[in-house]
């Protein structure tokens, strides 16, 4: 895959239990084909942080990779938001 058409989500660390691996928290906004209401939808990914630099409730960029382990095919790019937590 080229660097031109990866794949990038962003959405919230869930979990920074892990060594080298945020669990992130994806939320799009799509219309009820029925209801036609606006409902949440969510979808974990589990993502790399080579250096766990990420903790909970920071907002971050993925990117889409080649496979890393069995369920990690996305690494962290970027901070945007850091988590107001004290």
């Amino acid at each position: 895959m080229t660097e031109a058409n990866k794949r990038t989500l962003t959405g919230k660390v869930v979990s920074d239990k892990m060594d080298k691996t945020v669990t992130v928290l994806v939320e799009r906004r799509v219309k009820h084909p029925l209801l036609g209401k606006i409902v949440t939808r969510s979808k974990k990914y589990h993502a790399h942080d080579a250096n766990d630099e990420y903790k909970e409730g920071d907002t971050v960029l993925i990117e889409e990779c080649r496979p890393l382990a069995k369920t990690k095919a996305w690494r962290v790019i970027k901070l945007i938001e850091k988590s107001r937590n004290i």
